[in-house]
């Protein structure tokens, strides 16, 4: 079930469209196999199936990459509230890894907390999805950069 969400409007008419491409332009997200599932005002949802080549020693998906697709959900759901003009980047994140990513599949939830012109704090919540039951594996706070001005690589 989704979140209740603060209602934000983005400054970008397109915003869905930019963040959309910005996505496909991460290739960490392609080598791990990460899809943006869902693109709203201020919220994002990356969906990861578990592969053999992200998992840790114990067969549950590695950290690390649990910690990715949480820095890649909060920051596009901040991504979708800046205007045409700007890129984002993380400033900072904490990162609580609460139960093992053991899971068919990971489901980040990304969400802005207080948006800003300039700094915007954004969380995420991670699932790991096993026979259709719902485990929370991580919480993250994050604080965001918005660059004014300074587009993203087209290629």
């Amino acid at each position: 079930m989704r979140p209740e969400l603060p209602m934000f409007q983005p400054r970008d008419p397109a915003y869905a469209e930019r963040v959309r491409a910005s996505f496909r332009l991460q290739q960490a997200m392609t080598l791990i196999g990460a899809e943006l599932a869902i693109v709203e005002p201020g919220y994002t949802e990356i969906h990861l199936p578990k592969r053999p080549e992200i998992t840790q020693q114990h067969g549950f998906i590695h950290g690390g990459i649990v910690g990715m697709i949480a820095d890649s959900a909060a920051g596009y759901a901040a991504n979708t509230l800046t205007s045409d003009d700007a890129s984002v980047l993380t400033v900072e994140y904490k990162i609580n890894l609460i139960a093992p990513a053991d899971g068919d599949r990971l489901v980040a939830r990304g969400e802005v907390v207080k948006s800003g012109r300039t700094l915007l704090i954004t969380r995420a919540d991670v699932y790991a999805i096993k026979d259709e039951q719902w485990t929370l594996c991580a919480v993250m706070q994050q604080t965001i950069m918005a660059m004014q001005g300074k587009k993203e690589r087209t290629q």
